[in-house]
């Protein structure tokens, strides 16, 4: 089930908002990685704002986005000059077509059960070519952000219109060793709200990650543990892999 975050275009726009440019230390980490690879994949790429950038930065070769999400995929297709795909990787059939695969902002962790996760790895190793690397990062489960997540750190965003959205969010199925479900509650003048957004996420630990790969037929080429790019250890706030076809 799609989350409403995504799908509907008022909040794909608050999305936007929620997440600016400014606070998405992800990008920086990944665009070195993106400029120098001639074709490239998002997967998840949400409102397409990491493959706008990498065009005005310069890149020349293919960019590629693809999200099973109207909402969010309706704003990123704004520049026609990058290939704009509304579905989910498994289902696109790609072969060997991609230099790079990269997904941002957690985008990994919304794949829920083993069955997919596996699905989902074997359509990246088939989508690179080989050599090539999927980068992408999930929260360290040791670190259990999801603690932070209630509605006393709420939130008030403002739009380009001027208005204001108030964002709150809370744990609405406690983390059971894999996975939890979270809500995100919109309050404002506009008409579409107010609205909920849930949305289940998998937490998993370095190892399993690494097992998941390796069975896959990917190499762990290099490991972070944070967008600053210093060494995983037992407190960091991300799992970053690169791992390579």
């Amino acid at each position: 089930m799609l989350d409403h975050l995504f799908a509907d275009p008022y909040l794909a726009a608050v999305y936007d908002a929620l997440y600016p440019r400014s606070a998405r230390e992800d990008y920086d980490f990944y665009l070195s990685r993106i400029i120098t690879a001639d074709a490239v994949l998002d997967v998840g790429c949400g409102t397409g704002t990491l493959l706008h950038e990498a065009r005005l930065a310069g890149h020349l070769g293919r960019l590629c986005g693809i999200d099973p999400a109207p909402g969010v995929l309706n704003r990123a297709r704004t520049r026609p000059d990058i290939e704009w795909v509304l579905g989910d990787l498994q289902s696109a059939g790609w072969t060997a077509q991609f230099d790079l695969v990269v997904m941002t902002g957690h985008a990994f962790q919304a794949i829920v059960s083993d069955e997919d996760l596996r699905d989902f790895m074997a359509a990246v190793r088939h989508a690179l070519v080989p050599g090539g690397c999927f980068a992408f990062e999930t929260r360290n489960p040791s670190v259990r952000a999801w603690e932070h997540w209630t509605p006393e750190n709420a939130v008030i965003v403002e739009l380009p219109d001027g208005s204001l959205v108030q964002v709150t969010t809370e744990v609405v199925i406690p983390f059971d060793g894999q996975t939890l479900t979270f809500a995100h509650r919109f309050y404002g003048k506009h008409r579409s709200l107010p609205r909920v957004s849930q949305s289940t996420l998998r937490f998993l630990q370095a190892d399993e990650l690494s097992s998941l790969l390796e069975s896959a037929g990917l190499r762990i080429e290099q490991r972070f543990g944070g967008f600053d790019g210093s060494p995983l250890g037992p407190s960091s706030p991300e799992i970053i892999t690169f791992a390579t076809r």
